[in-house]
């Protein structure tokens, strides 16, 4: 047993300090990154939001909304061939550019991620999802997905410290997903006592990943826009986001109404409502690590999507970063001991 007595940041810790700025208008702010990834070499230009691979999420509708900005979607592994099929041939080739395949690390997985790839080749990401990336299965799995597909920019997590992230990339991740226990609807630090502040797991993780030529995705953990701000800031390449976009026309899950009010169905995807719609039930070896909650139906995720887009462009104009790759060397963090007057909350 050994202790770690720095400090660990979570969102919540900090506020970004303002800067002198030249700019005139949030206007002026280009949202939009070039990525090149390093097994590939292939390039990508878009805004680095993902939407998460939860069924709650990563739907096709959202996928469809999404591409229109030019931001990603994890499109969750539940789809089967068919609906892949029929969502393919009625979408629009300029879609395929923001979709990520997302795959488990079953036998079943491996065989139904090689019939997808062979059938959409054109799709360029795969994500390679599981709670606990330091299996290694998990790194087998990748190595095996690397080889078969030398073209694909691979996503691989989730993980939360440097010798990880730099395990996987080694092995064969463009990406690697950064984040255990963050996200609003995982109970994964309740149940296992497991977990890292996702601040301080952002700022290491992103240090190993670019010293090699790689890149993480911040994943869970933002509640407001200002949260998607600070992980950039921290040096995330890419910001996952599922329960500020679930609730909304395009996402996943059954709408309820109570006392006149539209809700949606939100859970986590280790969630016992999870498991007992795609695997039958909480296997007996294992705990339920997620919570379903009902939140208040949002309308059109467009909605969202400006007021995310927008806050954004505003935390660059409050530190004079004309372009977001500008916004990590332009963040000067300090630490706080509280974000907001809440006296109307």
């Amino acid at each position: 047993m050994r202790i770690e007595s720095d400090i660990k940041l979570g969102f919540k810790d900090v506020m970004i300090r303002p800067k002198r700025s030249t700019l005139k208008s949030r206007a002026e702010v280009t949202l939009e990154r070039e990525f090149s990834f390093m097994h590939t070499g292939k390039r990508w230009t878009g805004i680095p939001v993902i939407a998460a691979n939860m069924d709650t999420v990563g739907t096709f509708e959202m996928a469809t909304v999404l591409a229109r900005h030019r931001l990603i979607t994890a499109v969750h592994k539940h789809y089967n061939l068919p609906q892949w099929e029929y969502f393919m041939s009625r979408s629009g080739k300029d879609i395929t550019n923001y979709i990520a395949i997302s795959t488990g690390t079953g036998k079943a997985d491996a065989e139904k991620l090689r019939i997808l790839i062979n059938n959409f080749p054109e799709i360029p990401f795969i994500c390679i999802d599981v709670a606990n990336g330091y299996s290694e299965h998990f790194v087998s799995f990748l190595k095996e997905t690397r080889q078969q597909f030398p073209d694909k920019v691979i996503i691989a997590g989730n993980v939360v410290t440097g010798e990880m992230v730099e395990e996987l990339l080694l092995s064969g991740a463009d990406i690697v997903k950064v984040g255990i226990g963050p996200g609003s609807v995982c109970t994964t630090r309740v149940k296992t006592g497991v977990g890292y502040p996702q601040l301080s797991a952002i700022i290491e993780c992103a240090d190993a990943a670019h010293g090699l030529g790689g890149q993480i995705i911040s994943d869970g953990g933002c509640r407001i826009p200002g949260d998607i701000a600070k992980a950039f800031g921290g040096g995330a390449d890419f910001v996952m986001l599922g329960g500020m976009l679930a609730g909304h026309n395009e996402s996943g899950g059954e709408t309820t109404e109570h006392d006149g009010r539209k809700y949606k169905l939100f859970y986590g995807m280790s969630s016992e409502t999870a498991m007992n719609k795609h695997t039958g039930g909480v296997a007996e070896y294992r705990a339920s690590e997620g919570k379903t909650v009902e939140i208040p139906y949002k309308g059109d995720v467009e909605d969202t999507l400006k007021d995310i887009l927008g806050s954004l462009r505003s935390t660059c104009t409050y530190v004079g970063a004309q372009r977001l790759k500008e916004l990590t060397k332009r963040t000067t963090f300090i630490r706080v001991m509280e974000q907001q007057n809440e006296v109307f909350e």
